[in-house]
């Protein structure tokens, strides 16, 4: 699998994907590799071991400092065209995507994109990738039978890493390949960071999310009451970020972002398959919807059957005398 890596940090999605990977391994009985390439890159691999992987193959070349998807891509075609994988999978990253479509077009492979399930049929040695389709209603399994390496992208915060194992052994093999800078035809200027302060709901601890139950601005300030009582973020469904009642960035979903947080609040929330996977691994989902037969109940740790327009005010209500209580904050241990 490829380890996407920047500025000498492990991508949050790699070590989630040794995880998976790890399943996956033992279940083929083969060895989990990793691909790590950069600049002064070889110091990580002790951290990807540690994570799960028992072979590491580093490629350490001044040219791979900043990802292009040429240098990259040479790398990682040379690794599997010397190796043969059965299975490599990239995080769904912008860097991973656009690696592993340039890496399947070019090894003439199959490539099964935003998965948000993985799992192999050892008879057949296929890897099953799921993920949603048509819309969101069903989970399509996509299968490569006939060519190889099997490939996919895999959703952040959908897989869960390993405990960090720093006893753990494994070997890491140095690989050399001819990169030379000015045989790439892309140059990397500068690097600008992004500064501004954006909503990172993929790292919230407590998440309240509205879906198309709220109807309108007004259940929306509910939505907000709630969130700033007890110090959540605020997410929306589809059918909210559509009615330009949040921005796109607060979408929660297959075509936004995928959460796991320690508490996550449904309101008004359906429940349909393109929302579920993006939060269906929260620690605790907590559902508030007037339809006793809504699919989000069927994820839900606690489920309340009525009208989020009597229900949340009397949730506010209760929980800001617990605030007051721990003396202005609320505990979520």
């Amino acid at each position: 699998m490829f380890i996407e890596q920047s500025d000498g940090e492990i991508a949050g999605v790699s070590l989630e994907l040794l995880g998976a990977g790890r399943e996956l391994a033992d279940k083929l009985e083969v060895p989990l590799s990793g691909i790590l390439l950069g600049d002064g890159v070889r110091k990580l691999s002790s951290r990807v071991i540690g994570y799960g992987a028992d072979i590491v193959y580093v490629i350490d070349h001044p040219v791979l400092k900043n990802y292009r998807t040429e240098s990259y891509m040479r790398g990682v075609n040379f690794l599997a065209g010397k190796y043969k994988p059965e299975i490599f999978l990239y995080g769904a990253t912008p860097n991973g995507k656009d690696l592993a479509s340039a890496v399947a077009t070019d090894l003439s492979t199959g490539l099964t994109a935003d998965t948000t399930m993985l799992d192999v049929d050892v008879d057949k040695r296929l890897l099953e990738a799921s993920r949603p389709a048509f819309g969101g209603n069903i989970m399509a399994t996509i299968l490569c039978k006939k060519n190889r390496p099997q490939m996919a992208t895999v959703r952040p915060k959908v897989m869960k890493a390993l405990p960090f194992d720093e006893t753990r052994q494994g070997t890491i093999i140095d690989e050399e390949i001819s990169l030379r800078e000015e045989e790439m035809r892309t140059k990397v200027i500068d690097v600008v960071k992004d500064i501004t302060k954006k909503a990172n709901l993929a790292d919230a601890h407590v998440i309240v999310c509205g879906g198309k139950g709220i109807g309108d601005a007004k259940g929306l300030q509910l939505i907000h009451e709630l969130a700033n009582t007890i110090g959540a973020s605020v997410g929306g469904t589809r059918d909210v970020i559509e009615a330009g009642l949040l921005p796109h960035e607060l979408q929660i979903g297959q075509t936004g972002e995928t959460v796991t947080p320690k508490i996550y609040f449904a309101i008004g929330v359906s429940g349909a398959i393109q929302h579920v996977v993006g939060m269906k691994n929260s620690e605790l989902i907590i559902a508030i919807n007037s339809d006793p037969h809504a699919p989000i109940f069927e994820v839900a740790t606690y489920g309340i059957v009525g009208d989020a327009y009597e229900i949340v005010p009397k949730l506010i209500e209760q929980l800001k005398q617990i605030r007051v209580e721990q003396g202005g904050e609320v505990s979520y241990v």
